[in-house]
């Protein structure tokens, strides 16, 4: 069964895994609204963004980061 980690709030104000994950799905919100709006992105940029940022969450899950609930996490 999931549990939520014991200091979940906290996680979610630091961690850069969650932080990217947000970025990711900005972005590919982005993709589909802009182009109704403007013609002045090149296609397929922010899927490009959205793809680089989904990628570099989970290097950010698994390594340790300082400063997430007052050590290592």
């Amino acid at each position: 069964m999931m549990k939520l980690h014991e200091d979940w709030k906290l996680l979610l104000k630091r961690a850069w895994s969650v932080r990217l994950a947000l970025l990711a799905g900005l972005l590919g919100g982005l993709e589909v609204i802009l182009p109704l709006f403007t013609d002045a992105m090149p296609k397929g940029w922010f899927a490009a963004l959205s793809v680089v940022v989904s990628i570099g969450v989970v290097p950010a899950r698994i390594i340790a980061q300082k400063n997430v609930n007052g050590d290592d996490l």
